[in-house]
C-alpha cells in the first residue's frame, strides 16, 4: 500500500464582516491583525514571507506566504507533517487561502479555503472533520473585532485546563460558572463584565467592558482517554492590558483548573 500523500482534503466556508477591504485585509493578512482575533502570529507581509502561529508553550505551526495580493487575496502553506509529528512524506503542506470581496453597505465577504493531501488514514479524516467546527468560531471573533476594534492591536491572555469526564458536562460547568446563559445576557464573573455576543454548542464569545475593553472566548473540546479541555482566551484593547494580564492570568489559570466538574 502506498503511503504517498494523494488523498485530498478540503474545507471551505465564508463569513460576512463589517469594514472596507483594506480594514478586513489588515485583520486577516497582517501579524498584528491576526493576533488581535486569532492566534499570536508572526508574519512577513510579502510573498515568500515566513509565518508562525503560536499555539501555546513550545507548540506552534510554521509556514510561508505563497500569494500576497493586498487587499484581496492571501495564500499560505503550513508544514502539516511537522505540526502533526509524522513523516514528511506522509502529508502535503496545509494550504489556506483568504479571499476578501467587497459588498454594498460597508461589509466584505471573507472566503476561506484550507486544503491538503494525506494517505487516507482514519486520523486524517477525523482531524479534518474537527477542523471546521474548531475554526469557524474564530470568525465570529473576527466579526466582533472589525465591528468594535478594527485596526487596534490586542494583548492576549489564554488559560486552559484538562478535566476528567465528557465535554458536555465540562461545558455546562464552565458556562454556568461564567454566566453564559444566553446571547445578549450580561456577564459579571471573576472581575470581568460584558455581554454574550455568540453562544454555540460548546463555545461562547463575550464583548468585554471591564476591566478593560475587549473580547473573551470560552470553549470546551473533547480529548482522548475520557477527558475534556476547557479554554478561556481574552483579547484586550487598552494601554493597561499587559498589566491586567500579568495580574489576572495566574488567578484565571488556578480557577479553571479548580473547576468542580461532576463525574
Amino acid at each position: 500500500m502506498s503511503t504517498a500523500p494523494h488523498v485530498p482534503y478540503r474545507l471551505e466556508f465564508s463569513v460576512e464582516v463589517p469594514g472596507t477591504p483594506e480594514q478586513v485585509w489588515q485583520a486577516v493578512a497582517t501579524a498584528a491583525g491576526m493576533s488581535a482575533w486569532f492566534l499570536p502570529t508572526q508574519l512577513e507581509e510579502r510573498e515568500g514571507g515566513s509565518l508562525h502561529f503560536s499555539m501555546g508553550p513550545d507548540m506552534g505551526s510554521d509556514g510561508h506566504v505563497t500569494r500576497w495580493e493586498p487587499p484581496h487575496r492571501l495564500v499560505y502553506e503550513e508544514d502539516w507533517a511537522a505540526l502533526m509529528g509524522v513523516d514528511q512524506d506522509a502529508l502535503s503542506p496545509l494550504t489556506s487561502e483568504f479571499v476578501v470581496e467587497a459588498r454594498s453597505g460597508g461589509t466584505c465577504v471573507v472566503r476561506v479555503t484550507s486544503s491538503g493531501f494525506g494517505t487516507g488514514a482514519d486520523w486524517e479524516q477525523e482531524w479534518w472533520d474537527g477542523m471546521g467546527p474548531a475554526w469557524r468560531p474564530s470568525f465570529d471573533v473576527l466579526r466582533l473585532y472589525l465591528a468594535d476594534f478594527a485596526g487596534q492591536e490586542a494583548t492576549q491572555m489564554e488559560v486552559s485546563a484538562t478535566h476528567p469526564g465528557d465535554a458536555v458536562t465540562l461545558w455546562s460547568t464552565l458556562r454556568d460558572a461564567l454566566g453564559l446563559h444566553a446571547e445578549g445576557a450580561t456577564v459579571d464573573a471573576r472581575g470581568v463584565t460584558g455581554t454574550v455576543v455568540q453562544l454555540g454548542e460548546r463555545h461562547a464569545l463575550v464583548r468585554l467592558t471591564a476591566p478593560v475593553p475587549g473580547m473573551l472566548t470560552a470553549a470546551v473540546y473533547a480529548e482522548d482517554d475520557g477527558k475534556a479541555a476547557a479554554s478561556v482566551r481574552a483579547f484586550l484593547f487598552s494601554p493597561d492590558a499587559a498589566d491586567v494580564v500579568r495580574r489576572e492570568e495566574p488567578g484565571w489559570r488556578d480557577w479553571l483548573q479548580g473547576l468542580s466538574v461532576p463525574v
